[in-house]
């Protein structure tokens, strides 16, 4: 049997590499404290600092920090239980440059500074077909980022979901954020840069769920400038049916924008 939910909270609140704030506590405390702060207090060097939101069981951050001692990693989720395997296990190998931070993704533009992060990762976000707003790659959310990631600052999504891949690239067109790297089969693409190629290494548990079932991962890096308004593509955008999740809606809708 694993490691029971309370017991996991237990090793999270102890772990040095783990930040919990509560939306609450945002209110109680004013501010928070790290806010600005990531570098001087959290990591104690001046190397960029790379967010991995919706990080789920922290695999792709603990593989980031890893490969690249360079720079200081940041895996963001909401929920601690599945979180606390990549933790444990950066906690465990003595990796210095990375954290995770458990908070709810609505409000990471309180959790960081003005051009305080030069790149996000998203890793098989769940799609939102049926509420744009909630999507990682929505507008909405990158009005948020664009408060705290430097200016060009680089954005990646990886993706299961021809959905979430078509919507991401339609936005970032729409918008004419510059597109620098996509592929819809990224591991049997000939046409990647050396950097995504060495990345490939890395997977998720729920990629290779997804990769056992014979689905293709998406792949798209472009970049998010401060300057311009930014506005929702007017497209209509075929569903994923094969996600479960979803199965009420299936059988009454077929695309969603």
């Amino acid at each position: 049997m694993g490691k029971g939910k309370l017991a996991k909270f237990a090793d999270m609140a102890a772990n040095p590499l783990v930040v919990e704030c509560p939306f609450w506590k945002l209110k109680a405390d004013d501010g928070f404290a790290l806010k600005g702060r990531w570098n001087a207090d959290f990591f104690k060097n001046d190397n960029p600092i790379v967010l991995e939101l919706g990080c789920g069981r922290g695999e792709y951050t603990v593989g980031l920090a890893r490969q690249y001692g360079d720079k200081n990693f940041i895996g963001v989720d909401i929920k601690g239980a599945r979180m606390w395997h990549g933790a444990q296990e950066a906690l465990n190998e003595g990796l210095t440059n990375v954290g995770f931070l458990r908070t709810s993704i609505e409000f990471i533009h309180e959790m960081f500074a003005e051009n305080e992060v030069s790149e996000i990762w998203l890793t098989f976000s769940d799609p939102q077909m049926k509420k744009p707003t909630k999507r990682l790659t929505s507008t909405y959310f990158m009005e948020r980022y664009r408060k705290f990631l430097m200016d060009d600052g680089v954005l990646h999504l990886k993706t299961d979901s021809n959905f979430m891949a078509t919507y991401t690239r339609l936005m970032a067109e729409h918008n004419h954020l510059p597109i620098e790297q996509w592929t819809d089969d990224l591991y049997h693409s000939s046409d990647l840069s050396p950097l995504i190629s060495h990345l490939l290494t890395i997977r998720t548990y729920y990629e290779q769920m997804w990769l056992d079932r014979g689905l293709t991962i998406k792949y798209i890096r472009f970049r998010l400038p401060h300057d311009g308004m930014l506005s929702e593509p007017d497209v209509e955008i075929p569903i994923d049916e094969y996600r479960s999740y979803d199965h009420e809606v299936l059988t009454t809708v077929k695309t969603r924008k």
